[in-house]
C-alpha cells in the first residue's frame, strides 16, 4: 500500500460558506490524488473540481462540518482511513462485503453500470467470451479489478492493472491494451475526449453485486457512528431540497444515483 503523496500534503479546505470553529466539526477528506473526470480533477490552477467535489462540498455544508480536501494515492487510501489519516472517503468507493470487513459506508450517494470500451474498429462484447484472450487494463485495488480477474480472467484474457484509470486508458489508445473495464461514467468522460476518439463503448458487463457492490458511499470509520449518521442525513436533506440535482445536471443529463 502506498502512503499518502508527499507532493499533495497541503489540505485545501473547500465549500463557500464559512464556518466557526464553534459550530463546524473539521474533518479530513479523502480522495484519490490521481485525476478522475467527471468527479475529480485539478484545474488549470490546481483547485480540484468535479461532480464529486461538488458533492462532498454540498454534504458538508449541510452537516455544518468543516471539510479539508486531503489527496491520497487510491491504493493507500482505506489504510489511511483507519489509521485516521483522513476522516472519510469521497472517491467513487463502491460499498462491497469485503471493503464492510475493514471500514463502514454512509448510504449511497450515486449507482451506474460498469462498462468495457475498446478500438472502435474492433468488435467483440462485454462478456466472458468476447473477451477472451484479449488484454484488459484496469486500476488496480479497484472493483474493476476483482471483476476482470474473476470473470474474465478465468476465461482467458489477460488483465493488466495500472495505478490509475487514465494510465489504463492511455494504453487503450497506444494500442497496449484491447480493452478498458470502469464505471460507465469515468469512460465516458474519456470517450469525448480527444484521446477517446479511438474508441466506443463495447457494452455494459453482467452485474455481480458481491463484486461490484451496492452503490457508491463515503467511506467512515467503523467507530465514527456519530459521523456517519450526520453524512446520511445529510444525503438525503440534498437529495429532498433540490441541491443534488442542481449540481448533477451540470454533469449529467440522466438520474445518477441509479437504483
Amino acid at each position: 500500500m502506498k502512503s499518502i503523496l508527499k507532493a499533495l500534503t497541503v489540505a485545501v479546505v473547500i465549500g463557500a460558506a464559512p464556518f466557526s470553529a464553534a459550530m463546524a466539526e473539521q474533518v479530513k477528506l479523502g480522495f484519490a490524488a490521481e485525476p478522475y473526470p467527471p468527479f475529480t480533477s485539478p484545474d488549470a490552477n490546481g483547485k480540484w473540481v468535479g461532480w464529486e467535489v461538488e458533492f462532498a462540498d454540498a454534504i458538508c455544508k449541510e452537516a455544518k462540518l468543516d471539510c479539508v480536501i486531503t489527496p491520497v494515492a487510491w491504493d493507500g487510501i482505506i489504510p489511511a482511513l483507519t489509521s485516521k489519516k483522513i476522516d472519510m472517503i469521497v472517491g467513487s468507493m463502491s460499498i462491497t462485503e469485503e471493503r464492510l470487513k475493514t471500514i463502514d459506508f454512509s448510504d449511497k450517494y450515486y449507482n451506474t453500470p460498469t462498462g468495457i470500451i475498446g478500438p472502435k474498429d474492433q468488435k467483440f462484447d462485454a462478456t466472458p467470451e468476447g473477451l477472451a484472450g484479449k488484454v484488459i487494463g484496469v486500476q488496480v485495488s479497484t472493483i474493476h479489478q476483482a471483476y476482470a480477474t474473476h470473470y474474465f480472467g478465468a476465461k482467458g484474457a489477460e488483465i493488466k492493472e495500472y495505478q490509475t484509470q487514465d494510465e489504463a486508458n492511455q494504453d487503450l489508445a497506444a494500442g497496449r491494451v484491447d480493452a478498458v473495464q470502469a464505471d460507465s461514467i469515468a469512460l465516458d468522460a474519456f470517450l469525448k475526449s480527444e484521446a477517446g476518439a479511438c474508441c466506443d463503448l463495447k457494452g455494459y458487463v453482467a452485474d455481480d453485486p458481491a463484486i461490484l457492490g451496492l452503490g457508491v458511499g463515503v467511506g467512515i470509520r467503523k467507530e465514527d457512528g456519530a459521523l456517519k449518521e450526520k453524512i446520511n442525513a445529510a444525503i438525503k436533506a440534498i437529495r429532498a431540497n433540490g441541491t443534488y440535482d442542481t449540481f448533477s445536471k451540470k454533469y449529467f443529463d440522466f438520474d445518477v444515483y441509479g437504483k
